[in-house]
């Protein structure tokens, strides 16, 4: 089922412009009933300007009377025949202006304790370039004396999983087994952490 636009300021509309209960209200905008009726004390979205969803072409003022008359009833969107927009599968992430500057320490990191990443890899899990990437690695940079390997996951530029995942592919492209040993304080978030060293007895 289709949800309006901006269900929280449509449910704010609802509340303080029609006599629908809190349920037909939070099934139309996808909310909990709970969250309706907190909407409704001012507990959550206070001050929040409610979005006409009349105006807005989402459902017809008689369907809302209509429910307004039977609690029973249940709000139907107005069927658009404009398509709607798709997600993006493919291409680089979208990076946070604020985390934009921890790029080339992340990908000193990469290019340190996984070697086995291509540029593409690497481009996509942090959302950066190829050229910037050959820019870290030839110490190139324009801030290659400030850039010093950090793990992009501590940087919230990628999650554990992504990482994992991008490494476990290029190893198996590669052949490669193993990574070079992550620093200590990395080795919680770093992926195959080195094995302890044994003591040579058989």
């Amino acid at each position: 089922m289709s949800l309006p636009l901006m269900p929280k300021a449509t449910a704010v509309w609802l509340i303080d412009n029609t006599a629908l209960t809190f349920e037909q209200i939070a099934d139309f905008c996808g909310l909990h009933s709970l969250e309706i009726q907190a909407i409704a004390d001012g507990d959550v979205a206070g001050g929040m300007q409610g979005l006409d969803p009349v105006a807005a072409g989402q459902v017809d003022l008689e369907e809302i009377r209509r429910c307004e008359g039977d609690p029973k009833r249940r709000l139907t969107m107005i069927e658009r025949d404009a398509p709607q927009p798709r997600s993006r599968a493919k291409g680089v992430r979208y990076t946070p202006v604020s985390k934009r500057g921890d790029r080339p320490d992340a990908i000193a990191w990469l290019l340190k304790y996984h070697p086995e990443l291509t540029e593409a890899q690497i481009s996509k899990l942090i959302g950066t370039t190829k050229p910037t990437i050959v820019a870290v690695r030839d110490k190139s940079h324009w801030n290659t004396p400030n850039i010093k390997p950090r793990n992009p996951v501590h940087l919230g530029l990628c999650g554990m999983a992504e990482l994992e995942k991008a490494v476990q592919i290029a190893r198996a492209q590669t052949g490669t087994v193993h990574a070079p040993a992550a620093p200590a304080e990395e080795a919680a978030t770093s992926v195959d952490p080195p094995a302890p060293p044994t003591d040579g007895a058989s």
